[in-house]
């Protein structure tokens, strides 16, 4: 991991490859480099760090060149120095590549190149993959692109790679295996990235390159081929994002813009979806397989991190609306563990970036053994969605901030519509239930954009509790899985320990680290759980506890009870979640800000985890 970058063309490459490394920090990295071809020879540049700091190592060197590729590394197997940077070059200095993903079997094939007088600079799977084609390609006197195919038979695990041939000036050659690779058409020009933030300012045609293709990328021509070495058809598609969507717009950060758009975020994932007044709810991806849905004896919910909350809150949501028994499962642990699944189960996989490797491997587990896959992702062409059986998509706009807030929203919005037609075409919620649903659903974006008013009053809140080292974030029903999120996102972004738990566990453990040090975070918006909460509060306050709570507005009996309120319009109890959570991203947001801290980039976070 982490972000690829690569121009060939009539531009100068270094400019182009450099701003596409600017637009793929959000994705997380700890070392940056560039290799361009000049005049047959390679210049390779790298170096830890932010890409500001290789851009000041190459200040004042030669960059000419009109083909190049560059490279974010996020650590896996090496330190973060600039040896283990990429790109990498084989031994004789005629091949540079650079790589994202994990060469499981990298320690033995490394171990054959040395003893065959094979020499390695770093510790990275990443430097024998250059090595390892010079090789093939001496031993077998055979082309650059079917040494590559060989390799490829010979390795194991995932990877896109990208390389770049002294002996083959005028072209770049890029193969996938589980790990995004777009490639932007151009005139007389191609650029290759990890996703299309790097591209949009130079053209709106990509193709998504598929797992195991292999790609010529020449300055007036693309060709791809199979592994078969049948050449494909390269599918052209029209990017559905804007430069705009990748500045920030006028924010300080791209987290607090984006917590700010999600009134239009969430509208977005609404719109052509949603006509409560005509009491219309159409998901298209879901019309053909609503059978599977109804029939089902059994869904499962696939997802890590964020995704894995907006699962949890999910599995309230289809159970209470559907009447289908739902388990939420690590899309890590999933395959791990010899798994259940029987033929007719349905699979519903949530990733933002698509490209989640661990729900990737999870979701073609859960194909062999029968079941139906629904996606729910964020990003238009990426993988989850091509291996599903059908999908949804969300429709939250690129996000950069490595904590996600819009798009959490966003995937709530589609599983919510998910679980209300379900439920109504199953029979399970009444018309009367139905129609109630979605006319409050329809108001959530005007309320989350409520709750927005409230930032600065937020950011006082977030002054008293900066300095404190712990938080307890704790809920109820729909709001405990909100608790969870919210005390990842201070976890994330401030680097202070948070835990979230159902609040009738806190006298099963966690009360005993109740003191005046540890604030506790409590979501008691009214709801069937309300008296419980207050008296999980009281419970709190009786042993000095800090007490921060978002209520909803009116509720004056937690005011005088609490320390500090935050509150929010009152909605369905189901939908609580896309308000109660918004005062959570903030409150997070303010105290990472405060701690004088890059809450867009977090330390040791990758925004696309493309590796298991």
């Amino acid at each position: 991991m982490c972000g690829i970058v690569g121009y060939i063309g009539n531009r100068q490459a270094y400019p182009v490859i450099l701003k596409g490394l600017k637009r793929l920090e959000y994705r997380g990295y700890d070392s940056a480099g560039i290799a361009l071809l000049q005049e047959g020879q390679l210049a390779v540049h790298k170096k830890q760090g932010k890409v500001a700091d290789l851009e000041e190592l190459v200040a004042g060197k030669r960059v000419q060149a009109n083909i190049g590729i560059g490279h974010t590394r996020w650590a896996t197997h090496g330190a973060p120095n600039d040896i283990n940077a990429h790109p990498h070059l084989s031994g004789d200095g005629k091949l540079a590549i650079v790589h994202n993903g994990i060469i499981e079997n990298y320690a033995s094939i490394k171990k054959d190149l040395i003893q065959k007088g094979h020499r390695f600079l770093g510790d990275t799977d990443s430097e024998v993959i250059a090595h390892f084609i010079e090789e093939i390609k001496r031993q077998n006197q055979c082309a650059l692109e079917e040494a590559i195919r060989l390799v490829l038979k010979r390795i194991v695990g995932a990877y896109v790679i990208v390389i770049l041939d002294c002996d083959n000036p005028g072209e770049l050659i890029a193969v996938r295996k589980g790990s995004p690779l777009v490639i932007g058409i151009g005139k007389g020009e191609h650029f290759l990235a990890s996703d299309a933030s790097p591209i949009i300012e130079y053209t709106q045609e990509v193709v998504y390159v598929n797992d195991y293709e292999i790609a010529i990328v020449r300055p007036d021509e693309l060709v791809l081929k199979n592994s078969s070495n049948e050449v494909q058809t390269p599918y052209i598609q029209k990017l559905d994002m804007e430069l705009a969507s990748i500045e920030k717009d006028g924010y300080d950060y791209f987290m607090q813009k984006e917590i700010f758009e999600q009134p239009q975020r969430i509208f977005d994932s609404l719109r052509g979806r949603l006509n409560a007044q005509k009491g219309r709810l159409t998901l298209g991806g879901l019309h053909q397989y609503m059978d599977a849905f109804i029939q089902a004896n059994r869904m499962v919910i696939l997802a890590c991190g964020t995704s894995w909350h907006a699962g949890l809150v999910a599995e309230y949501m289809i159970e209470k609306m559907a009447r289908i028994p739902v388990e939420v499962e690590y899309a890590s642990e999933f395959r791990y563990r010899d798994p259940i699944i029987n033929k007719g189960d349905v699979i519903l996989a949530i990733s933002q970036s698509g490209e989640t490797a661990d729900t990737l491997v999870a979701i073609e587990e859960a194909k062999e053994k029968g079941a139906v896959v629904f996606g729910v992702c964020n990003v238009v062409g990426a993988s989850i969605p091509r291996v599903s059986h059908a999908g949804a998509y969300t429709h939250a706009g690129p996000e950069i901030g490595v904590a996600s807030t819009k798009a959490f929203t966003a995937q709530l919005t589609v599983l919510v519509q998910i679980a209300i037609k379900v439920g109504y075409e199953k029979g399970t919620l009444s018309p009367s239930q139905y129609f109630n649903l979605l006319h409050a659903l329809e108001q959530i974006p005007d309320k989350v954009a409520e709750v927005l008013k409230k930032d600065q009053e937020i950011k006082e809140i977030a002054r008293k509790y900066e300095g404190y080292k712990d938080f307890l974030f704790l809920g109820r029903g729909y709001n405990f899985p909100v608790a969870l999120e919210g005390a990842l996102k201070l976890k994330e972004v401030s680097y202070i320990h948070a835990e979230g738990y159902p609040a009738a566990e806190m006298k099963h453990g966690p009360i005993a680290l109740v003191e005046e040090s540890l604030p506790v975070v409590f979501i008691a918006t009214r709801d069937a759980h309300y008296s419980k909460i207050v008296s999980n509060i009281q419970e709190v306050k009786a042993r000095n506890g800090k007490v921060i709570a978002v209520v909803n507005e009116g509720d004056d009996t937690l005011r005088e009870l609490v320390d500090d309120v935050i509150a929010v319009p009152e909605t369905e109890e189901a939908l609580a979640p896309l308000v109660n959570v918004i005062p959570l991203q903030l409150l997070a947001y303010h105290i990472g800000v405060l701690k004088n801290l890059d809450v867009d980039k977090p330390r040791n976070l990758a925004k696309s985890v493309t590796v298991e």
